[in-house]
């Protein structure tokens, strides 16, 4: 996070990093919706649309998914400092990219949407994994290149013990403690030593 204090800004960034397949979109999605039901201005960025509008001449290489990941960093900056709470759902693989951005964007917050390996190929009805593990797809993140799970998440949705629901319910009240949703001053200013207390199960 940046030093900032997050009353003085509506925009927020919510990162959303995990293997494919851990349920980074669904719970994009939904927290989409619950945003929206109070009129709050969203935008969601999702890594597989990015991929197909804004990176597609980029490959799988460290060098490529580090631009990909910086081009979304800046256009999720870009509607934050405009007042618009933005929801990006991105595997975004590398530890040292993701703190790049924490430490230049405002009010970034990094949610880990954690799930182990076996979960993830489990629910994986594209059969991704598979061709990843036959060696159909090169650079395939959790089998054939890493995948460097955050040190210090502000936010940890562990979804294979989880429901998509409590997951964002555990995004919005971190959100309402934080004060960065209309009408929760008053979780702000009652939770003041705790407001950016990193949210695990």
């Amino acid at each position: 996070m940046t030093d900032d204090s997050p009353l003085k800004h509506s925009g927020i960034i919510l990162w959303l990093t995990g293997l494919s397949g851990a349920g980074k979109t669904t719970i994009a999605q939904y927290l989409e919706h619950k945003l929206r039901e109070g009129d709050r201005p969203v935008e969601r960025l999702d890594g597989d649309a990015i991929r197909q509008h804004l990176s597609q001449e980029l490959g799988f290489s460290r060098s490529d998914r580090d631009t990909n990941v910086r081009r979304v960093g800046y256009v999720a900056n870009l509607l934050n400092r405009n007042g618009v709470i933005v929801i990006v759902s991105l595997i975004s693989p590398y530890r040292t990219v993701r703190d790049e951005l924490r430490s230049t964007l405002h009010n970034f917050v990094e949610v880990y949407v954690n799930a182990p390996l076996e979960v993830c190929e489990a629910r994986d009805v594209k059969g991704l994994y598979a061709k990843a593990r036959s060696g159909q797809i090169k650079s395939f993140t959790g089998i054939d290149d890493p995948y460097e799970a955050p040190l210090n998440p502000d936010i940890t949705c562990n979804t294979a013990a989880e429901t998509v629901e409590e997951s964002v319910a555990k995004i919005m009240t971190w959100l309402e403690a934080a004060g960065y949703l209309q009408g929760s001053e008053r979780f702000a200013s009652a939770n003041s030593d705790r407001a950016f207390q990193h949210i695990s199960p």
